[in-house]
């Protein structure tokens, strides 16, 4: 249900164009000014770490949004992550997408022919999304990035207080779906506690409304409220929909909000551990996941970073995982370069070659075959499926790529009827 016009472009040149000189990095939960805007935006250059943060003066925000919008080189694009994946899902001319979001007349132009916007998703101005990307090795001052991301923020209102989720549910009927893609949660971060926790509990009603036959994907995005997390954890989101994607940053936020294994570890460094990963993929599936005694739907993960993506199944729910993850992977490959196929002279593998699947329990060590990229092992009921990622030497395009990443994998993915 979050939807908007992503603009693309160099997050030093915005800010030079800006006036702001550079200085050193702060994080901010909230960017409140400017200043906040140039300091968080040099603390993740710096790590190299993607980020979204919420920008809280509208009318400041404004016309940094026409200064970028303007900006020669800007790129104008379909944003927000539900929007994203029903592009991405659009693409295959058998689909036809519903997608219910604040849609302005720039989005609604930029959107495909097979996505169909029900009238009460329309509005008359489009939300803004500023994603100020930066490559490996740029400098600004004396901050150095140590590979490519980016840097994302908006004064979002609509999409924060998920104001088209009742308007998507109530289609559903008409529309008939074989499968819902949620997400936008991650925006309400921008709402004070009360309205958040209010919203939360309206927007649990409604997906409670969808018929247990429709299976849901919970797409997540970056956030920094720890209590919120763990109410979408523990209390809320995660036993109502059957599969969720996530990231490392994502993954490692949510064992630190939930009191899970690993949650002393402050930041990855380098390439996640697959080890470590495994453990906190295990553990949501164990502890928040559908079990005889448990009264949840989860039985599905697809965990992805740029080196490698995982697909957690629990036993008997899903099919066809190999061809679901190696197709995510192709997307990443694909999508990051712009190329219609992997070109091999564009990418490289930053995947570990050998590796170990628990740092927790007695591991199994996994050496990989290039001829059978797609490693499978077992823990508990659960199904572990790991692919390598061919990596974009150059990429065109960060943005939106752990969305084409789930689009994809959903596509392949095979739910059993229970």
């Amino acid at each position: 249900v979050n939807a908007c016009v992503d603009v693309v472009l160099s997050g030093v040149k915005l800010l030079e164009a800006l006036g702001l000189e550079p200085g050193d990095g702060k994080n901010h939960a909230v960017l409140n000014s400017r200043q906040d805007l140039k300091e968080a935006f040099a603390h993740f250059m710096e790590k190299g770490a993607a980020a979204e943060r919420f920008f809280s003066d509208a009318e400041s925000f404004h016309h940094i949004a026409q200064t970028a919008s303007e900006y020669p080189g800007a790129q104008l694009y379909v944003g927000g992550n539900a929007a994203l994946i029903g592009q991405k899902l659009a693409t295959n001319p058998d689909l036809k997408i519903l997608l219910c979001g604040p849609v302005g007349p720039k989005l609604h132009e930029l959107l495909d022919d097979n996505v169909v916007v029900p009238p009460e998703s329309m509005q008359e101005r489009d939300e803004f999304h500023l994603i100020l990307e930066y490559q490996a090795g740029e400098e600004w001052g004396q901050v150095r990035a140590p590979n490519a991301n980016r840097f994302i923020f908006s004064h979002d209102l609509s999409n924060g207080a998920l104001n088209m989720l009742e308007v998507f549910v109530s289609s559903l009927d008409e529309f008939q779906p074989d499968l819902v893609v949620l997400s936008g949660l991650h925006m309400m971060e921008g709402q004070s506690k009360e309205m958040r926790q209010r919203r939360l509990m309206e927007a649990v009603a409604s997906i409670s409304d969808i018929p247990t036959d429709i299976p849901i994907h919970l797409e997540l995005a970056s956030m920094t409220d720890q209590d919120f997390m763990s109410n979408i954890v523990h209390q809320q989101v995660f036993p109502l929909v059957n599969s969720i994607g996530l990231n490392e940053q994502e993954l490692l936020f949510l064992t630190q909000s939930a009191s899970g294994p690993h949650a002393s570890l402050a930041s990855w460094t380098g390439v996640p551990d697959v080890g470590v990963v495994s453990d906190i993929l295990f553990w949501i599936l164990k502890e928040h996941g559908k079990t005889a005694e448990r009264a949840s739907d989860l039985t599905r993960i697809h965990f992805h970073t740029l080196a490698y993506h995982i697909l957690v199944t629990v036993d008997g729910y899903w099919g066809n995982q190999v061809a679901a993850v190696a197709a995510g992977a192709r997307a990443a490959g694909t999508q990051a370069c712009a190329t219609e196929t992997i070109d091999t002279s564009k990418v490289f593998l930053k995947a570990p070659l050998e590796f170990v699947t628990s740092q927790i329990e007695a591991p199994s060590k996994i050496s990989l075959n290039p001829d059978e990229p797609v490693v499978h092992w077992h823990r508990e009921g659960i199904s572990f499926h790991f692919t390598p990622v061919l990596v974009c030497k150059d990429p065109v395009r960060t943005v939106g790529l752990g969305d084409a990443i789930s689009a994809e994998g959903l596509l392949y993915s095979e739910v059993y009827p229970q």
